[in-house]
């Protein structure tokens, strides 16, 4: 359970892009995506190439969807330039910057130092695998939204020794947006609905809790309805907002 954050390092992002957020609270705003390098899972639905690599890909303007390629790691003053530009040449259109990974509190350290300078031109967006609650404390103060994840053994392959990390997280991101997502599938059960309930209901019962159908390789969704149904009705019969969702930018075939 490798929880060491990276201190002192340079940031390795694997991209840089504008698209429309399709997963959990903030689906369907426009963001600009910094996407980081590494991860301390490794998830078996994951379908994110988060190793280093040399180049990191930058979108050559917000949604053109062809990129060039700077050396990494990148500085700070480089990814400033990006969203300051990319907030001129289109003022009013992006809500958020997204920071994703990999998992992005590696750089808890160095996102310390990167979000009060990002946050004056857009909101910050954290999207997290919600086992890091140590790191997230050095950087919290600066995020708006915090989207994390709870992994299901049944989809993750993670093992059952990140509920007590997860409950620690989400205690500590009260009271900044958070929003809770599990990817359910056809072997996910009721007892693991009820272990996130369970969670959920421990710090704030109003958490928003979504559903994420598990994607099928090849399209389509790796659940039937009658048991998405069945896994909803399990969570909504205790929690006061619970909402099904699929990966909206795969549907759309945005980035």
């Amino acid at each position: 359970m490798p929880l060491l954050v990276i201190m002192s390092e340079p940031v390795y992002i694997s991209e840089i892009f504008s698209s429309i957020q399709g997963e959990g609270y903030l689906a369907g705003r426009r963001q600009i995506f910094i996407r980081l390098a590494d991860c301390n899972l490794d998830c078996s639905y994951c379908d994110t190439d988060h190793a280093r690599r040399d180049t990191s890909r930058i979108e050559i303007s917000p949604g053109s969807a062809t990129f060039n390629y700077v050396a990494q790691p990148l500085a700070l003053p480089y990814v400033l330039g990006v969203v300051r530009q990319w907030c001129q040449l289109l003022p009013g259109v992006h809500h958020s910057i997204s920071v994703t990974g990999g998992e992005p509190l590696l750089y808890a350290d160095s996102l310390g130092e990167w979000f009060p300078q990002l946050r004056p031109m857009l909101p910050i967006h954290l999207e997290t695998n919600g086992t890091m609650h140590i790191a997230l404390g050095q950087v919290i103060q600066h995020v708006d939204y915090v989207s994390m994840d709870m992994k299901l053994p049944s989809t993750s392959g993670c093992t059952e020794h990140l509920w007590g990390l997860h409950r620690d997280f989400l205690r500590l991101s009260a009271g900044h947006n958070a929003s809770v997502k599990i990817v359910i599938g056809n072997d996910s059960g009721i007892a693991e609905i009820n272990q996130v309930c369970d969670i959920i209901e421990e710090v704030d019962p109003a958490t928003p809790l979504f559903l994420q159908p598990l994607s099928a390789a090849g399209g389509g969704i790796g659940i039937s309805v009658a048991h998405m149904l069945r896994l909803q009705e399990a969570a909504s019969a205790r929690l006061a907002d619970v909402r099904v969702i699929p990966q909206m930018h795969r549907m759309l075939g945005a980035l």
